[in-house]
């Protein structure tokens, strides 16, 4: 489990004798990695100091099993927040599984832009932006790639790894790859499955965890894969001889997002950690840090990642698939997934 227990506070004005309130706790599931490194030292630990709240921090999982223990509980997981995307935060909605949360306490929702907003729905705060990039390996590959079919290059043949279908940048990628087909999103995908089918061959095989994939590439046994375009900023920035594009068919973002359950013990702490995160120094330290890009517009952004980040001007560039939609076909998907693609592997 990803959980972060943080300390409950006064609700009313933040007043009154420190010494006669009783701390309860707030658990807020998040990420492991780079990722928990990041928000320990740019949140976290800034939280902890404007609150005083102690804050406990415990990575294990992935946002579709975090969600798949919400449905299961009944919106009673044992968690307060949770980190997942835009697809799950609508889901979560639609069930009644997740909280709607409230503009008027959550004051920095109104600062998030509102087609992001719309498209994580009125259970997601939007606290990050990614989207979906080729990486590859600079001192394997020649020039610099421009399509997703780098991924089928018989020059890679066993160089390559995907991602299980429980990680969404499986299911984005067999999207970009239906369209390039001449597919669709979220309808008529057979291409995008064939596609695959044949990406899938030319892999080594599949990994769950951004960690774990990131491993294969590190240390050279694979030369080419999805990569979520931050994390991939975070290799570059680590020296590794590695590069990654924006790929000429187009990408799919990844729109992350902090819900809240239905079931959740403390919810007015919830929305309170929820409005920190959102805030303006805290998205800004958030994105130097792990390199993302903000759904607010008024922050600055470190001049060496303009050029690698998703401007509001390029949202509409990029390929948006309807995620109420995919909530209804991800099991379809994924028993097709099994059937189609991972038998193929090699």
């Amino acid at each position: 489990m990803r959980r972060v227990i943080v300390g409950l506070f006064p609700l009313l004005g933040f007043v009154g004798d420190a010494g006669s309130v009783a701390a309860e706790q707030l658990v807020l599931n998040s990420y492991g990695g780079p990722y928990e490194e990041l928000i320990r030292s740019r949140i976290i630990e800034p939280f902890e100091a404007e609150t005083g709240i102690e804050v406990v921090y415990d990575a294990v999982g992935s946002s579709s099993q975090d969600y798949a223990k919400i449905k299961a509980t009944g919106g009673r997981p044992g968690f307060d927040v949770v980190v997942m995307t835009a697809a799950q935060a609508l889901q979560g909605c639609q069930e009644g599984l997740l909280e709607e949360l409230p503009v008027d306490v959550i004051g920095e929702l109104s600062h998030l832009s509102p087609r992001l907003s719309d498209a994580a729905g009125p259970c997601g705060a939007v606290h990050e932006v990614q989207y979906m990039s080729l990486l590859y390996r600079t001192d394997h590959v020649e020039g610099v790639p421009s399509s997703w079919n780098l991924l089928l290059d018989p020059a890679l043949s066993g160089r390559v790894i995907l991602p299980t279908f429980q990680n969404v940048m499986a299911v984005n990628l067999l999207q970009v790859m239906s369209v390039m087909n001449g597919g669709g999103l979220v309808d008529d995908l057979d291409p995008g499955f064939a596609a695959m089918a044949s990406v899938a061959r030319q892999s080594i095989g599949f990994e769950q965890s951004s960690a774990l994939l990131e491993s294969y590439i590190r240390d050279g046994s694979v030369w080419a894969m999805p990569f979520w375009n931050g994390r991939a900023q975070l290799l570059v920035d680590s020296g590794a001889p590695v590069d990654y594009v924006r790929p000429a068919e187009g990408t799919i973002p990844l729109i992350a997002t902090l819900s809240v359950p239905v079931g959740a013990e403390n919810k007015e702490a919830a929305y309170r950690f929820i409005d920190f995160f959102l805030r303006k120094s805290s998205q800004e330290a958030w994105v130097e840090g792990y390199r993302v890009s903000s759904a607010r517009s008024d922050i600055t952004v470190p001049e060496e990642l303009l050029s690698r980040q998703i401007s509001a001007e390029e949202l509409d560039q990029l390929l948006l698939p309807d995620l109420t939609v995919m909530a209804t076909r991800m099991s379809e998907w994924s028993e097709r997934w099994d059937r189609d693609v991972v038998s193929a592997a090699r």
